[in-house]
């Protein structure tokens, strides 16, 4: 199946979108401050965000600014497959914490979304901090 009709399925797309949006808003946050800022991840609880963030009503918290999610829950029927950072796979820990630097890096991270529609792999790139959508195969 292609990343599109992996996206089309359930809440797919609302959780990559929501993770990108996380990773942008921690680097962003990271460069504006000048300070290491973390996306902090609770596999068991599904939920993950920019460290600090405050969580809104509904779980998750938007930045005013720039109209991206700070905090977010996967939604239902999206699982957490993988969360590997440096090579760790951290989906069984409690928590686990990919730090973005004031310079634009980032820890080197991979995650995989698992959904009814298939699996969707997103890779951080450390040297600019931006997250890439793929098949898990590729």
């Amino acid at each position: 199946p292609s990343i599109v009709k992996a996206l089309q399925k359930d809440g797919m797309r609302k959780a990559v979108s929501d993770v990108q949006d996380v990773f942008f808003s921690a680097r962003e946050r990271a460069i504006l401050t000048n300070q290491k800022t973390a996306a902090v991840f609770y596999p068991r609880e599904r939920r993950f965000g920019v460290e600090g963030s405050a969580i809104g009503d509904a779980g998750t918290a938007v930045n005013t600014h720039s109209g991206k999610t700070t905090v977010a829950t996967l939604p239902e029927g999206v699982e957490l497959g993988m969360l590997d950072i440096f090579r760790q796979d951290y989906v069984q820990s409690d928590w686990a914490k990919i730090f973005f630097n004031a310079d634009g890096t980032c820890d080197e991270a991979v995650l995989v979304l698992i959904g009814k529609g298939g699996s969707l792999k997103i890779t951080l790139e450390y040297a600019t901090g931006m997250p890439v959508v793929s098949q898990v195969d590729q």
